[in-house]
């Protein structure tokens, strides 16, 4: 049976457009901001950087990520994040040219700059949303 994902996790992702990314390599950790689309059906957020940078060099030598997506605020009651875990991977191929169309079609200046695709196919969800209560968690996993 598969674990479906609450809605409030979708539109959470779908209000913002930008991760932090964390890689790690050798137990030192670094993290890089990048732009996201995200495909609910495959549950992967799909985003541009190149091999050359330091995370996408890691993520070329350690697959496992994290991430965050966070909304700025300090009134308490409207506090809300989401962690992510999963695993990163370079597109290539048919699965590239999709995503680049996508991509694009929603950051039509990055083909100045569209580099590699990735995709993060997500393992973990947890949203935090005071809204829904001080300290309300949302919790997925794949199953």
């Amino acid at each position: 049976m598969i674990n479906p994902i609450d809605k409030k996790i979708f539109s959470f992702i779908e209000e913002h457009h930008v991760l932090s990314l964390a890689t790690s390599v050798n137990n030192f950790v670094y993290t890089a901001n990048c732009f996201y689309i995200f495909n609910q059906d495959s549950n992967e957020f799909i985003f541009t950087s190149s091999k050359d940078t330091r995370h996408g060099g890691e993520m070329l030598e350690n697959n496992n990520i994290a991430a965050n997506i966070v909304l700025e605020t300090k009134t308490i009651g409207k506090i809300q994040g989401l962690q992510i875990t999963g695993i990163a991977k370079e597109l290539k191929g048919e699965e590239e040219k999709k995503a680049k169309k996508q991509y694009l079609k929603k950051y039509p200046y990055a083909i100045l700059k569209t580099e590699t695709m990735w995709s993060i196919n997500v393992s973990f969800f947890k949203l935090t949303d005071n809204r829904l209560g001080f300290g309300k968690k949302i919790i997925w996993k794949k199953s």
